[in-house]
């Protein structure tokens, strides 16, 4: 028998992964041409080509000791002088390589961050919907992840439900913007509310606060938005990136995590993020996909295509009635559902052969999400099976 911790947490993630799986198996049936798989956010958009050409080079040029053999826990120093290169280029920061700490993609880091700053009961923000997977990257460090609930109306963070979740154990605030699974960009105006109330609480409490963030959809923002960066906004930052949404490349699992020199404690915490690298087994990030970044390190994919599929079902789903709060970046549409039962609507878009992720495996209960990195030609086939879906509730209601 597994463990309790891990019951609870498989439970907690059991209904998307079954959604993807259970796709499959309807694909084998049915065809995969005629399956609107809208469930997992994995790219469709291929990588740049740099990509693929920067690792043949590396394979032919390294030399194969030194290329697969261990590097620092934390990283090659080259590869993270490059980033820090790359963050000061970008958005006017000053940092080194010793600000960088390589990681296994945005997972890894969240695990590595948690373990290095919990203890037993300490608590972690964040703001809701979120990602499904907070709370076990969490709690399985027997932290507590408390949930502080958006705007329903703009999926912005509000003031009043974000000061009500601190208390004396709060020792991280997780952001997510372009989030997931809401497609939200959170404004200028918001992150300034966010950054306000962590210092009121800093000084309330006496302890620092640190805010962890998330940004591995930071480069897939639509029609010329700007993602602030937070660390301009306040010093106890942290930075987390995955290169997994921005090169396609999910698979590979390279990212890092950026710790400013002014932030509370520095030498510390990249202490702890090394040693909890060894503690947990990450051991480093992986060497090859590191030494790609020294080419890559500001390549993207076109994300014009994914604002285009965007804009076809975001107007598509509205011409129908749905209701839909215009998403801002990333590849995720989050919906109302027909019917208080999110999961229930999910099971009748089955009927359709749409596969959604219900609301309420990211805390938003009420709500669906469409996750439309796929192919145009998909998006446009699955909207008479919306409409379908529609009729068929509209039908109910007579």
């Amino acid at each position: 028998m597994i463990s309790d911790k891990m019951s609870k947490s498989l439970q907690a993630a059991i209904c998307i992964r079954d959604i993807f799986e259970e796709g499959k198996k309807l694909a084998d049936i049915y065809g995969k041409e005629n399956i609107f798989d809208f469930s997992i956010g994995n790219p469709n958009v291929e990588p740049p080509a740099i990509v693929n050409e920067s690792m043949i080079e590396i394979l032919k040029t390294e030399k194969p000791l030194a290329l697969h053999g261990y590097p620092s826990n934390i990283g090659h120093p080259d590869v993270r002088a490059k980033v820090a290169e790359y963050l000061n280029e970008t958005y006017k920061t000053d940092y080194t390589f010793e600000n960088i700490a390589m990681t296994s993609g945005a997972a890894a880091a969240l695990v590595l961050i948690s373990n290095t700053f919990l203890d037993i009961s300490d608590e972690v923000i964040t703001f809701s919907p979120y990602f499904w997977e907070y709370k076990s990257y969490v709690e399985s460090l027997y932290g507590k992840l408390v949930p502080a609930l958006c705007d329903q109306k703009t999926l912005q963070p509000d003031p009043d439900t974000f000061r009500a979740a601190f208390t004396e154990r709060t020792r991280l605030v997780f952001i997510n913007t372009p989030n997931n699974p809401t497609g939200a960009v959170y404004t200028e105006e918001s992150i300034r509310m966010v950054c306000d109330i962590l210092r009121e609480k800093e000084q309330e409490y006496g302890h620092p606060i640190y805010l962890v963030s998330d940004e591995p959809y930071r480069q897939l923002a639509y029609g010329g938005i700007k993602v602030p960066y937070i660390p301009h906004f306040y010093k106890n930052t942290l930075v987390v990136y995955s290169y997994s949404k921005a090169l396609s490349i999910p698979g590979e699992r390279i990212g890092y995590i950026a710790v400013g020199s002014d932030v509370d404690g520095f030498a510390e915490i990249m202490a702890g993020i090394t040693a909890s690298m060894r503690y947990l087994g990450y051991v480093n990030a992986p060497s090859l996909q590191q030494k790609m970044l020294l080419k890559c390190v500001d390549a993207s994919v076109d994300v014009s295509q994914y604002e285009r599929n965007r804009n076809l079902l975001y107007e598509g789903l509205t011409a129908m009635g749905y209701e839909c709060i215009r998403p801002d970046g990333a590849f995720y549409l989050f919906f109302r559902a027909l019917e208080e039962d999110d999961a229930k609507f999910c099971a009748e878009a089955k009927k359709e052969l749409i596969l959604l992720a219900p609301g309420s495996a990211f805390h938003g209960p009420g709500f669906v999400r469409a996750s439309y990195c796929v192919s145009y030609d998909v998006i446009q086939r699955s909207l008479p099976a919306f409409q379908r879906l529609m009729d068929s509730y509209r039908k109910k209601e007579k």
